[in-house]
């Protein structure tokens, strides 16, 4: 009794409140949306303000705006933008905050709340009902799987009406819209088999003929390729999944273009999720989808092309998983549609490939059917291999020298997308007799035919040239007249030379394994590299990523060079150093300007980082890195300043590599550089950066050993409050207990003073880590990886005490032999860390 009382004042003072708010908080919301900056900034402090003084209220009244059909369609969509994003955020800690001050609120005042949602699905107009749906899937998103909001699911069912008792399209509409947004938000078995088989019905006849309005079936459309889910045991039964596939086929054929385009997403998302369900419906999908390709608009054939590239995906995924010698006897599916589909698929494929837009943006790399109709080429080359080559070739070879541009880029684009599947026996021959005709297409007229030929390029270095090809297609002496080129090609415009950029990197990546003092690129080193600093400084190299691309390449030019030009990249590093220094003193007045400055200083810190790496490989050019590290180590200090994410990443991976070089004079650099280690150490948010920070510390302790004793409390702390902060990314968390070993087994005996705390974070993650994830793949490589990091960070404390106090670790030694006893109980132990070839790897 005294509870219900309770309630009750909660409820009239809740509406009274309300009531005193409702008018201020309209106009709130609509000064919020002021084009004037001081009107707008001064409501959202008032929006923060009501937000923190009675949040419950707060989110009532938003509710009760969003409802209200007398106020102002701009204060309802915000009110309704701000309850959504009161219940849901991207980053996790976040998010977990929003959860449970929801679920801290009262119940009387959270049923108001949604119930004012429900209500809201009927308003006449559509974009609060829309709204209204996105909200109540975030609130279904938290109760549903507490088993709270039992009714939602009846009472969502019941807006859809019957024949005796129908209910108004914008009713139905928002509840369809709604019933999709719940079945993303959750997972499938959060609903009973009943609740999926009543959604599915519902939606299934919303999608019907029967249904006169359009935007009730493109909604229920929608909803059901939301709902593809949770209707495994409906397409088990042969009845139930050939009604739902007649339905979504009829709605391929429907007059609004919106309602096709969903069908076929639904399509796109059957060929994944019921791959093995589809063998009785090909035919008739092969015709739906020929048909729309040749025929629809082109959003429409993009769609039904993407079903076909997804078809390839799921084959591609069969044959990688067993290989050439597939078993009959296999649980995975793999019915060989594309092969059977071979002969009618690829012309339909070439066929697209002429349909290209004259004025595509080349920078942005458009997306239209003949991009989609030569990826989705490439895929079936992966799936079906050889086949596919007597398709293509006549293709090719009676397009390729065609006058119609259109049909000369159509032949090469097709050319380079079949390069990877087939084999190399089939495909050297080939290339051999097409090579002078590529590399001479690198010259064409058209600046579409030098693209495409380009890009083709790149792909005949990158799959049939390097250490693995028995039969390389490229040698010694074609190499003077690829050099011509490419030469010329990386001065054309930036979509073209971009493209020849990626082709001098693989053309070096095939050289990257050769042993010895010189390799055949050893007489081009220096024209490449001279080359691709000319790219950089070019006025148009931010277009189409030149110049990214351009320093991408020039590491890797640097990553293959040999012995006998270690001059030229010794004297690459004092430009490179220059080209860093100027980017500091780079005038920066705008975003843009921080932008391009932050992109020029990663590229430039990634390429220090090659260059070192390469040069202290060999002694002989080892001193001039030391010669140097003074003037290095001050530029990367002076670019924290920046504090970017991605320069902050590149810069310590550099400083990684100097350590590792320097060995203990690295000493002299802690002191100022240590504020820049603990600031990446509590870069929670860039969790990258913490990660990359975590590993450097590694570094760092290698290379000093015990001189870095003096840093340690402050670095042991920030670890082990990584640890134990929710806000971090947990993919962090393992290094970070490889690192205390690290620190472990540079500082021996002195860890002492760190063991109870670390030993304890240790257990915990032990214990975490047997939890084993079920069936849950993700969850299981990370536990592994945890307990990857346990082991590392076990292994440098017993070496770090095993001469002088070896005894502090008898207390754990039940509990580190336990825990290694329980890995190697688990099934899954053998995670992606585990190196078959290592002696210690059971497999």
């Amino acid at each position: 009794m005294l509870l219900g009382y309770i309630y009750a004042f909660i409820s009239n003072f809740s509406v009274l409140l309300l009531y005193s708010m409702s008018f201020e908080v309209t106009q709130i919301l609509l000064n919020a949306q002021s084009l004037d900056g001081s009107i707008r900034k001064l409501a959202e402090d008032n929006l923060k303000q009501l937000e923190e003084q009675n949040f419950p209220i707060f989110l009532l009244s938003l509710a009760h705006e969003l409802a209200n059909n007398e106020k102002p369609a701009e204060s309802r969509r915000l009110a309704g933008l701000i309850l959504k994003n009161s219940l849901d955020a991207k980053e996790a800690s976040r998010k977990l905050e929003l959860v449970r001050a929801w679920i801290s609120l009262v119940n009387p005042l959270k049923s108001q709340i949604k119930s004012t949602l429900l209500m809201t699905l009927a308003s006449p107009v559509k974009d609060a009902g829309h709204t209204a749906a996105q909200v109540i899937a975030k609130v279904a998103a938290i109760e549903l799987p507490l088993r709270e909001w039992p009714e939602l699911v009846g009472s969502l069912l019941a807006n859809m009406g019957t024949p005796q008792d129908p209910k108004p399209a914008e009713l139905k509409q928002a509840t369809l819209e709604t019933l999709g947004y719940v079945c993303e938000e959750i997972s499938p078995e959060v609903l009973a088999q009943e609740q999926v088989n009543s959604i599915l019905t519902a939606v299934v006849h919303g999608m019907n003929t029967s249904e006169s309005d359009n935007d009730v079936r493109l909604a229920a459309t929608r909803a059901l390729c939301n709902a593809l889910d949770f209707a495994q045991s409906n397409f088990d039964n042969d009845m139930e999944r050939d009604y739902i596939m007649r339905v979504i086929c009829e709605a391929t054929f429907s007059p609004e273009v919106k309602i096709r385009l969903a069908a076929f997403e639904c399509l796109v998302s059957i060929s994944s999720a019921y791959y093995s369900k589809l063998s009785p419906y090909m035919g008739d999908l092969f015709t739906i989808t020929s048909k729309a390709v040749r025929e629809d608009e082109e959003g429409v054939a993009l769609q039904a092309l993407e079903f076909w590239s997804s078809i390839c995906d799921e084959e591609i995924e069969a044959q990688e998983e067993y290989g050439a010698d597939f078993p009959g006897n296999s649980e995975v599916p793999y019915f060989k549609f594309i092969k059977q589909a071979l002969p009618a698929l690829v012309p339909l494929l070439l066929a697209t490939l002429t349909k290209q837009e004259e004025d595509q943006d080349q920078e942005e790399g458009a997306w239209n059917l003949a991009m989609a109709g030569g990826t989705c080429l490439g895929l079936v080359a992966r799936a079906v291999g050889d086949d596919i080559i007597p398709l293509v070739l006549p293709y090719v070879q009676e397009n390729i020298t065609k006058p119609d541009w259109r049909s000369r880029e159509a032949a090469t684009y097709a050319f380079g997308s079949i390069l990877e599947g087939p084999s190399l026996e089939q495909l050297t021959g080939l290339v051999r007799l097409a090579f002078d005709f590529i590399l001479n297409a690198v010259k064409d007229e058209n600046t579409h035919v030098k693209d495409t030929t380009a890009w083709t390029l790149r792909r005949i270095f990158e799959f049939l040239h390097g250490p693995n090809v028995e039969d390389p297609v490229v040698n010694e002496n074609y190499l003077p007249l690829i050099m011509e080129v490419l030469s010329e090609g990386i001065k054309d415009i930036p979509n073209v030379a971009e493209k020849i950029c990626g082709a001098i990197y693989f053309l070096a990546q095939g050289y990257e394994e050769i042993e010895g003092t010189s390799s055949p690129l050893s007489p081009y080193i220096q024209g490449l590299i001279q080359m691709l600093l000319a790219s950089v400084d070019r006025e148009d190299a931010g277009e189409s990523r030149l110049r990214t691309s351009a320093y991408e390449t020039l590491n890797e030019i640097v990553r293959c060079s040999t012995e006998d030009t270690s001059s030229v990249i010794i004297q690459l590093l004092p430009v490179i150093l220059q080209k860093l220094s100027n980017t500091i003193e780079m005038p920066v007045l705008t975003s843009e300007d921080r932008e391009k400055q932050s992109e020029l200083q990663g590229s430039l810190c990634g390429v220090l980082q090659v260059i070192i790496q390469k040069l202290s490989a060999l002694e002989i050019t080892n001193f001039s890195i030391l010669q140097y590290a003074d003037q290095m180590m001050s530029l990367f200090l002076r670019v924290f300043s920046c504090r970017n994410s991605t320069v902050h990443e590149e810069a310590m991976l550099a400083i990684g590599a100097l350590a590792y070089v320097t060995g203990v004079e690295f000493a002299k650099y802690m002191q100022d550089f240590y504020k820049y280690l603990e600031m990446g150490l509590q870069n929670y948010d860039e969790y990258q950066v913490c990660a990359v920070t975590v590993g450097v510390v590694g570094d760092i302790c290698r290379a000093l050993d015990d001189k870095i004793l003096p840093f340690c409390d402050g670095i042991v702390t920030q670890l082990l409050n990584d640890l134990s902060n929710d806000r971090l990314h947990r993919s962090v968390k393992p290094p970070i207990f490889s690192c205390l070993g690290d620190i472990a087994l540079a500082i021996g005996e002195n860890f002492e003073k760190y063991l109870v705390y670390s030993m304890h974070m240790l257990q915990g993650a032990a214990e975490l880590s047997a939890e084993g994830g079920n069936e849950d793949d993700e969850l299981i490589d990370y536990y592994n990886q945890l307990r990857h990091g346990i082991l590392e960070a076990y292994s440098g404390i017993l070496q770090g005490f095993k001469n002088t106090k070896s005894e502090l670790m008898v207390q754990y030694a039940g509990h580190i032999l336990q825990f290694i006893e329980r890995i190697c109980s688990d099934p899954h132990r053998f995670g992606p860390w585990c190196d078959e070839s290592s002696s210690w790897c059971p497999r």
